[in-house]
């Protein structure tokens, strides 16, 4: 007997999906289980025909084409002819902000993982300022305040950026409770920012470590990943850039300000790829992580801030912290190592996964309780019994998308949102059963713990605060 899920609303219109990669892929399912919606009307934009038959079997319409700047105000009034509906964008090179802003003039609901740029965008731009997510962010910004309101387009509700920004708010209440001020949920964003300064936390790790593996070793050439290849390597090559925090003391050599916007942000001119810091996870304990940017960074850093400007009164530190699978750290020595992006890529399915964990959370630290992880643990085993067509890492974004949606159909007319400004109780509700244990861990573990004390190294390290950035940051 097939088990019985719950259908959290209805989709009136088309549910059009841009992409079918691993994520779109796993996605597709979980939109058929938890929406109600007229089959007919669904259709996936997809260039590439290697899933044509998956889609056929199922009666899905495949619009096998790439978007580009020049067409895609033509084929999505082609899947959306009277407007209304759901568009789940999972795409790369589609820029969000063009295809979120069409959505918006027809009256149809939007949501997508990441803020895109169109193609060449990452390695055609010479400036390393606009190639940063606080660039590409705020662009969205100025269309929320140039155009307040209207249908919902919800930006960036993937696992991170996305369901770490609920986790978050979740660790913010476990720390109040624990610390005897337990407080009921903050209703707005000043409330919550307000709590986090007189919780004394200083900044927040986005904090991850994937274990999954395979049996059979990485074949050289080939950039293996449990997640998309083209995503990673993109990100990868923008500059390592964080939320800047107001306790710092020390600024980087190699870091720059921005000009404009929220000024809650710095960048490295440096690949985030290959900059490293120290970090904390509760499987592996202390560990390095790559600076990665992320659009989180940002806008948890800008919305927990009390004050405006470069010079506010408060402001947490923010930044990705990754340690993705073996497979994906020996990818990325072999891409920069070379200065060759492998031609072959592979993404690891939850058929050859032989085991491991997606473990991804919030390392709330500089509090009275030093540091609090709040996150997932997903393993891959739980995964194969949870969702078809996904490993851990999938699962935990594809079932952001499914929450996001559900609120968004809640709430149609918020305007562009992102998921720090989004009710977290209502969208973790919707998406914890994918996620397997949710737990908070504290730790007495500080960025110099057990710093190199065998040995008689010399680093530019503050002593007199372990949470100084300068002493997360290793190279």
């Amino acid at each position: 007997m097939s088990q019985a899920y719950p259908v959290h609303a209805r989709i009136d219109g088309p549910v059009v999906l841009i992409g079918l990669g691993s994520i779109g892929k796993g996605t597709l399912p979980l939109i058929e289980r938890h929406f109600e919606f007229n089959l007919t009307k669904m259709a996936v934009i997809e260039p590439h025909d290697d899933q044509h038959n998956f889609l056929a079997q199922r009666g899905i319409r495949h619009v096998q084409t790439a978007l580009t700047r020049d067409n895609y105000r033509e084929v999505l009034r082609d899947v959306f002819p009277q407007g209304g509906g759901f568009c789940v964008n999972l795409s790369v090179d589609t820029s969000s902000l063009d295809l979120m802003r069409f959505c918006r003039e027809i009256g149809t609901l939007y949501i997508d993982t990441v803020v895109e740029p169109w193609a060449g965008f990452y390695f055609e731009t010479e400036s390393n300022a606009q190639r940063t997510n606080y660039a590409l962010r705020q662009a969205v910004r100025d269309e929320k305040a140039r155009h307040p309101g209207g249908t919902t387009a919800v930006s960036c509700c993937g696992a991170n950026p996305g369901m770490v920004s609920w986790f978050v708010k979740e660790a913010l209440l476990t720390l109040a409770r624990d610390t005897g001020r337990e407080t009921p949920a903050p209703g707005e964003r000043d409330g919550w920012a307000a709590l986090m300064r007189d919780l004394s936390v200083k900044g927040i790790h986005i904090a991850e470590r994937d274990t999954q593996a395979r049996h059979l070793p990485r074949p050289r050439g080939t950039f293996v990943n449990t997640w998309s290849v083209e995503g990673f390597v993109a990100e990868g090559f923008q500059p390592a850039e964080l939320g800047w925090g107001t306790h710092e003391t020390w600024f980087p050599e190699n870091g720059n300000r921005h000009e404009g916007g929220c000024q809650a942000g710095i960048w490295l001119d440096r690949p985030g790829a290959i900059t490293r810091v120290h970090t904390w996870c509760p499987t592996p304990g202390p560990q390095f992580g790559f600076l990665v940017t992320h659009n989180e960074a940002i806008s948890i850093s800008d919305y927990y801030t009390v004050g405006k400007g470069p010079e506010p009164e408060y402001r947490p530190t923010c930044h990705y912290a990754y340690h993705p699978c073996d497979d994906a750290v020996l990818s990325l020595h072999e891409t920069f190592g070379s200065g060759r992006i492998q031609e072959r890529e592979h993404i690891l399915t939850e058929h050859e996964i032989t085991g491991g964990i997606d473990e991804l959370g919030v390392l709330l630290y500089g509090h009275e309780r030093n540091a609090l992880w709040f996150g997932s643990r997903l393993s891959i085993e739980e995964t194969r019994d949870l969702a078809p067509y996904q490993n851990a890492t999938g699962l935990q974004v594809a079932s952001a998308v499914i929450a996001g949606m559900v609120w968004a159909l809640e709430n149609p007319e918020a305007g562009i949102v992102e998921t720090d400004e989004m009710d977290h109780s209502r969208c973790l509700e919707i998406q914890r059963p994918y996620l397997g244990p949710v737990e908070a861990h504290y730790t007495d573990w500080t960025p110099l713990t057990d710093r190199w004390s065998q040995f008689n190294f010399v680093e530019d390290i503050d002593e007199s605060d372990p949470w100084q950035f300068r002493n997360v940051l290793a190279s």
